[in-house]
């Protein structure tokens, strides 16, 4: 008998055993795993994170301008939650989209146009960013449109590099991305490589397209490659409605504006405003560029309606990818996030461009649409102070994520499903203004900061920071000297024409916020 069980262990019988029962082990727990994967898969929302790119927060139907015909951003706003007091941490493009990709503030993450914050963003930190994260937690991520900011290995300056590798500065972080610098003209870089309807897109030639209407395909594209069972966050940062030129507008949609008159703010300025600091009207570019482009009826006219077209042709993409979301059955578990980069002042205070720190400039169009919640629920309008900052965090806290402890902004998504305690969410938001135009001129020059510090001891400096409250927006241009302050009750003065820090009544308040402002300002350094 011992002999036969030598003999059957000596042709390997029992060691083949071993391996299938091993191999067997292997299988339940594989499978084991997979079960808990579906699981944890299927209770993950998808994420969409739309962004348009220079549109002002009332150039829509949804607050309060039914003249620049956006119906499906509206029907989203209907059916979701409109924020009426969202403001951007930093209101220029680069600073502003690593703020919100990355929930740190512009003195923080230090990357902007010009010296002494003009560095680029690190892989490193990049890798805090929310895409990032969701992709390690098992997302599928992509990016369609305007990057606006550059990745290096190390941090290095200038931010505005000549060449930019997407591919080996984000190709770890997302699955499907179609994107350039500011504008698809000179190509977009694309990939997977083998997904031939995406380069299809961009083929150089395409007739009756537009730079749009391409983001719109794309992004369709992204979710008609969607596999199934796997949750995915997409950022699709739009191109317009920046810049007015023919080869940016889709001139089919500009004949719906095209002589049809647009309202006119009542605070906007024909011709040059007096009441600007003498800092701002001497130095700032939004001055000149607004004598230029906005200051008589006819130029502001000819400038809006392009930019309503703009903003019908990216709502036309939103009724395109809320169809498209629908047609897959994906809408009922996928929350729409929209806003834009920076706010722009067409013509408001005697000012065109963006940045200087009024409510046109700052204020942020932000709607959030969420699949899962019942429309009764959710179709509300929110008076809450929200920061571009909290964008990031908030975005993790959709998937169960925490935010890294690098994030500096507050995760809102309990305002959303009304369980905060409004007595611990926050009284202000701190904003600032870092860019000089004076110095974007110099930002190739080995000399930038000797540069930056002269122009600080000319009085040439406009940077500013400051705070909104619930009633009151108050800022200081704290280079100059001596510092030059503003003070507005946005209650009784939503326009911003009566500066009252001079004004004796309001000393109470005014003290408050300069502390106020100084308390936030160094909560955002570190």
């Amino acid at each position: 008998m011992m002999n036969k069980f030598l003999k059957l262990n000596n042709n390997g019988v029992f060691k083949k055993i071993k391996k299938y029962m091993r191999l067997l082990v292997i299988s339940c727990l594989l499978f084991t795993q997979s079960i808990d994967l579906f699981a944890f898969f299927q209770d993950k929302p998808n994420i969409i994170f739309l962004m348009t790119d220079d549109q002002r927060w009332d150039n829509m139907g949804a607050y309060g301008k039914p003249e620049f015909n956006t119906p499906n951003i509206d029907k989203l706003a209907n059916e979701g939650v409109v924020f009426d007091k969202a403001y951007y941490a930093v209101a220029i493009c680069m600073p502003s989209r690593v703020t919100m990709m990355t929930g740190r503030y512009n003195s923080n993450h230090k990357v902007g146009f010009v010296a002494p914050t003009d560095y680029t963003l690190s892989q490193a930190d990049f890798a805090n960013g929310y895409p990032s994260i969701l992709k390690k937690a098992g997302y599928r991520t992509g990016f369609i449109g305007k990057v606006g900011f550059t990745v290096t290995e190390e941090t290095i300056r200038p931010s505005t590099q000549k060449e930019h590798y997407y591919k080996k500065e984000m190709g770890n972080v997302f699955d499907f991305f179609a994107g350039s610098e500011t504008h698809d003209r000179n190509g977009v870089v694309t990939w997977p490589e083998n997904d031939k309807g995406l380069k299809e897109i961009y083929k150089k030639g395409r007739q009756n397209s537009g730079r749009t209407l391409r983001t719109g395909e794309a992004m369709l594209r992204f979710i008609e490659t969607q596999p199934k069972n796997k949750p995915f966050c997409l950022s699709v940062s739009f191109y317009a409605v920046k810049h007015d030129s023919d080869k940016d507008v889709y001139m089919p949609h500009y004949n719906l504006f095209k002589g049809k008159e647009v309202s006119v703010p009542e605070n906007w300025q024909e011709g040059e405003n007096e009441k600007l600091p003498t800092v701002v009207k001497e130095n700032a570019r939004g001055v000149r560029l607004h004598k230029e482009r906005s200051s008589t009826p006819e130029l502001y006219q000819k400038l809006v309606q392009r930019f309503a077209t703009q903003g019908y042709s990216v709502d036309d993409q939103v009724g395109l990818l809320m169809k498209k979301l629908k047609e897959k059955g994906m809408l009922e578990n996928t929350i729409i996030i929209y806003t834009s980069d920076n706010g722009r002042f067409q013509g408001s205070h005697g000012l065109f461009d963006k940045c200087l720190l009024y409510e046109e400039s700052v204020k942020a169009p932000l709607i959030i649409y969420d699949g899962r919640v019942s429309k009764e629920k959710e179709s509300y309008r929110e008076n809450a102070l929200i920061s571009s900052v909290d964008i990031a965090p908030t975005i993790l806290s959709f998937a169960g994520i925490n935010a890294p402890k690098s994030m500096q902004g507050k995760d809102f998504s309990r305002i959303l499903n009304k369980t905060q305690d409004m007595s611990q969410w926050r009284d202000a938001v701190f904003m600032e203004d870092l860019f000089l135009v004076e110095m974007f001129n110099h930002r190739y020059k080995e000399n930038v900061d000797e540069i930056n510090q002269n122009l600080i001891n000319q009085n040439k400096s406009y940077r500013s920071h400051g705070v909104r409250t619930d009633r009151y927006k108050y800022f200081v241009y704290y280079e100059h000297s001596p510092k030059i302050e503003e003070l507005y009750d946005l209650e009784k003065d939503p326009l911003e024409q009566n500066n009252l820090a001079n004004n004796k009544e309001y000393i109470t308040t005014l003290k408050k916020l300069r502390k106020k402002t100084e308390e936030l300002y160094l909560n955002a350094l570190n």
